[in-house]
């Protein structure tokens, strides 16, 4: 509507992998920004920083840094009038929330706590809420359906998306909130987290090491691009309405084994296998039925593995 303001998005996690890219995405389309972020030190500072450079340049982008735990600042920082809120915010990884699970809950659970209270307070219309396919666990059904129970995490980390999600129904069934709560299924694309296994397996077979490899190679993973996650976040933004959870996912699982294959393909190297045995808390299959969020959100992931890999590798051998 001509004459009207921007709308404004509040985004945790804002110079994360996937925050960084939505934050760009929505600016580019005309959305006024505001990227909260800790800058956590479980990956190191400067490749988040690298991350926002091109946001910075962006009038409409405003960075606050902030810990999601923190009620009095989130409340001080998240603006009268915010359309939305994405809570991307999280302390990730299945294997370090075994190490240190308390620590998790206090992020994940009481954090995504503390950023509905004030999206209550702000009475910000939508809220959409960062969930995971972990939450699954070793479901035998597949592919992983919204209304499958899940009931039975196999790690802290996968405990506390699932209670997230919980928080976030209870807080629509009270306050009457439009909530939104995206599983995304493993995503890749330029600025993966460095410990993940694509960037950590690209980085490791280019410089001639090891890579190390749980189980026998059988474990399945739906490897989803980051472009087609963004798109579906978007479109979850502009879409949210009551309380509904969406799998996006590439609903194209592949084993790690084809998974090294496509990356040796996509680097034109052969990968040293260092074998070692599956860690608690993996999970054997993960498999997305989008067909919900293709129904009610116009969500069409097409961005194939050997042609994400290929623009991952080109990502990455430019910042070396």
């Amino acid at each position: 509507m001509s004459g009207a303001r921007p709308r404004t998005i509040f985004v945790t996690g804002g110079a994360g992998f996937i925050g960084s890219h939505l934050c760009e995405t929505l600016l580019e389309r005309g959305d006024s920004v505001i990227a909260y972020d800790s800058f956590d030190p479980f990956y190191d500072e400067a490749v988040k920083r690298r991350n926002i450079d091109a946001c910075l340049k962006n009038e409409n982008y405003r960075l606050v840094e902030g810990d999601i735990r923190d009620a009095a600042m989130v409340k001080a920082v998240l603006p009268q009038e915010c359309d939305a809120v994405v809570h991307l915010a999280a302390r990730a990884g299945v294997r370090p929330s075994i190490a240190d699970p308390l620590l998790y809950q206090d992020v994940n659970v009481n954090g995504t706590n503390v950023m509905l209270e004030a999206a209550r307070e702000r009475d910000v219309r939508s809220f959409i809420f960062a969930s995971s396919s972990s939450v699954y666990g070793n479901n035998e059904k597949v592919p992983f359906s919204e209304s499958d129970v899940v009931d039975h995490p196999i790690s802290p980390y996968a405990a506390t998306k699932k209670a997230g999600e919980l928080i976030c129904h209870t807080y629509h069934h009270l306050f009457k909130m439009n909530i939104t709560c995206l599983r995304f299924f493993t995503v890749y694309g330029a600025r993966q987290r460095p410990d993940l296994a694509i960037h950590k397996f690209t980085r490791l077979i280019e410089k001639g090491k090891p890579i190390p490899v749980f189980g026998d190679g059988s474990m399945m993973r739906d490897h989803t691009y980051i472009d087609d996650i963004i798109r579906g976040v978007v479109a979850a933004i502009d879409r949210c309405e009551g309380y509904a959870i969406y799998n996006l996912g590439e609903s194209e699982p592949v084993s790690l084994s084809d998974l090294i294959s496509s990356i040796e393909a996509a680097l034109g190297k052969k990968a040293i296998i260092d074998r070692k045995p599956v860690p608690p808390g993996d999970v054997n299959k993960t498999y997305a039925d989008v067909s919900l969020a293709r129904a009610e959100l116009g969500y069409e992931p097409s961005t194939h593995l050997a042609e994400g890999l290929e623009r991952f590798v080109a990502w990455y051998r430019g910042q070396c």
